[in-house]
């Protein structure tokens, strides 16, 4: 694989997919669920057939609970999510939704705007403390590295292709939550976490195999330039890369498309992830390398 004649090729991609993923969340936002932000979340079916979602859009706004939004679930039922609602609002909620047509209540959670909070600052913690503990084991176990690229820059590359890898999905959500209303929640941010452990595991895996084969190199008093060696620890682990990301789609799309609802924006958060992470270990973060070595070299004459 000659990666110093198609870098452009490789950065093009996921350079575009970045930068539409940042437009979407600077114009359009995150939404987040009742379990970040507080709130309440009611959802109800309606056994002889749901009534349009105008009428009940109409009728709730009629109490004076502030936002309530609307959304169809399922072929005959509703999900509400409003602010916090006090044992007398939920009553009247619920008596107001009766009114068109016998109800059953499937579900209702309430989280006050304190839990919310905090589990927004836990989340935040999290991945600061996953992305810190990613770069100290790329720091550890590529210390032994120094030639032609140092070790600590194996490090920053990874960072930057798991920013790409975690930018992908959030910016799909940002555009679906402006699109659909979809919104952010606890699974989310569990979805990005697992993103990251996967991701950084395929690039480590090539960046392995990049130092196995310098170490292989030097041992046997052997040039090669760096390029080529990089071109072909990538081809050395690109058929595990790929195998091991489609089986893991795959049971993905499963859960997507057979699995309860509840998990289906969870499910989509990985399938992108994942996909997104395959082509970044294979194609952005080694040619990230070769570019930098490159850069370095061209610097270095001058």
């Amino acid at each position: 694989m000659n990666i110093k004649r198609n870098l452009k090729y490789f950065f093009l991609l996921p350079a575009t997919l970045s930068l539409l993923a940042l437009f979407a969340i600077v114009v359009w936002g995150l939404k987040p669920g009742i379990d970040l932000a507080g709130g309440s979340l009611l959802q109800v079916s309606y056994p002889g057939g749901r009534p349009p979602v105008e009428q009940v859009n109409a009728l709730t706004a009629q109490l004076g609970l502030g936002e309530v939004r609307v959304q169809p679930i399922g072929t005959n039922g509703y999900v509400l999510r409003q602010r916090d609602l006090s044992p007398t609002e939920k009553t009247q909620l619920e008596t107001v939704l009766g009114g068109l047509g016998t109800i059953h209540e499937d579900q209702f959670t309430s989280v006050g705007p304190i839990l919310g909070h905090e589990l927004m600052q836990k989340a935040w913690i999290a991945l600061t403390l996953v992305t810190l503990a990613i770069i100290l084991f790329i720091a550890f176990a590529f210390r032994h590295v120094s030639k032609p690229v140092e070790s600590w820059k194996y490090g920053v590359v990874a960072i930057v292709t798991l920013v790409h890898d975690v930018l992908i999905p959030t910016g799909l959500f940002a555009f679906l939550g402006y699109v659909t209303g979809a919104e952010v929640g606890t699974l989310f941010i569990v979805a990005l976490l697992t993103i990251l452990g996967i991701s950084i595991n395929d690039t480590i895996v090539v960046f392995d195999r990049i130092r196995e084969n310098l170490a292989i190199n030097a041992d046997r008093n052997r040039k090669e330039e760096f390029d080529s060696v990089v071109g072909r620890s990538i081809m050395q682990t690109l058929a595990r890369s790929i195998n091991t990301s489609l089986t893991v789609v795959i049971v993905l799309l499963a859960l997507f498309f057979v699995g309860p609802a509840t998990t289906k924006d969870f499910a989509l958060t990985l399938i992108v992830g994942m996909i997104a992470g395959t082509y970044s270990s294979i194609f952005l973060a080694s040619p990230l390398l070769v570019a930098w070595e490159h850069w370095s070299r061209t610097l270095a004459k001058k």
